[in-house]
């Protein structure tokens, strides 16, 4: 329980506020007030402040949450080594959601036919290799930029290409686009590519498939990476591509902790996504 509660503290320290800290957690918002009610009660102190929507930590929370925070994912890891996988054991796997969609769903429909307790949850890659870290999931499908000293095994699969997505044709690169969320660290290297082509964010949406919408839409052109092209099938008439695109595609991986990689359930899995996904991005797009 004493894990537990320095868990959520840690999440909401992040997050802001219950219902996010519940969301990550998949838990009630009256689940996060009670778990932090009772590593209140049981280190005597207080560790949250309301302030309106959000909420804030006292002194001592943050010295907590300095202290413990760093650690923390390696040790719930280490914890998550020590459980067998078995036939039956569920295997999580921590995807991105574009990247699922895009490279993954036909390999997952015949794949749980044999092996039924896959797990698949959709995040954003901080998200995603903090959950490796944790033990909170055994497979990580991420893009981007990978965090540093993420201490995780990682399978660099391809480098994925971008295009631009917009309504109607037109000859000269654009000046702004609507783009993913830059301020997303994996997404970061995006900003100063964009900014050396003389091309300004317009608006950063927390979803490509978002973007790509409002692009087809006419509101604006879209940087849309090739899984999202594939996902909504985009007709090639829509997609354009300029030179500064060679710059800025996006590596892909799959990263797992070292121990994982022995289960033989596990291995099976990274190495059948490790040899499917680069030739499902071969496969006939928009793009080509």
């Amino acid at each position: 329980m004493l894990l537990e509660g320095v868990e959520t503290l840690l999440v909401l320290a992040k997050e802001g506020t219950m219902s996010r800290a519940g969301s990550r957690l998949y838990i009630s918002q009256s689940a996060v007030s009670k778990r932090i009610a009772r590593l209140e009660q049981r280190l005597g102190k207080k560790l949250i402040i309301p302030d309106g929507r959000h909420i804030k930590l006292t002194p001592e929370a943050q010295a907590l949450v300095a202290q413990v925070g760093p650690g923390f994912n390696e040790l719930k890891g280490r914890i998550f080594e020590q459980q067998s996988v078995r036939d039956n054991t569920p295997i999580t796997m921590a995807c991105s959601e574009t990247l699922v969609s895009g490279y993954l769903a036909t390999l997952m429909g015949n794949y749980l036919k044999t092996d039924p307790y896959i797990v698949i949850s959709t995040h954003h890659t901080p998200v995603i290799v903090e959950r490796v870290r944790s033990g909170d999931a055994t497979v990580g499908f991420c893009a981007g930029h990978m965090p540093s000293q993420h201490g995780l095994q990682r399978i660099h699969l391809m480098n994925e290409p971008f295009t631009v997505v917009f309504d109607h044709p037109f000859d000269e690169p654009p000046t702004g686009l609507l783009t993913n969320d830059l301020s997303n660290p994996a997404n970061a290297y995006q900003a100063g590519l964009l900014q050396q082509a003389g091309i300004k964010p317009l608006m950063e949406m927390d979803s490509y498939t978002a973007a790509a919408k409002l692009a087809l839409a006419g509101t604006a052109p879209a940087l849309v990476p090739l899984s999202v092209v594939q996902t909504l099938a985009i007709a090639p008439e829509h997609c354009h591509h300029f030179p500064f695109l060679d710059d800025l595609c996006r590596p892909i991986y799959l990263c797992y902790r070292q121990h994982s990689y022995h289960a033989e359930r596990v291995r099976t899995l990274i190495e059948t996504i490790a040899d499917f996904v680069p030739k499902a991005a071969l496969l006939p797009s928009a793009l080509t």
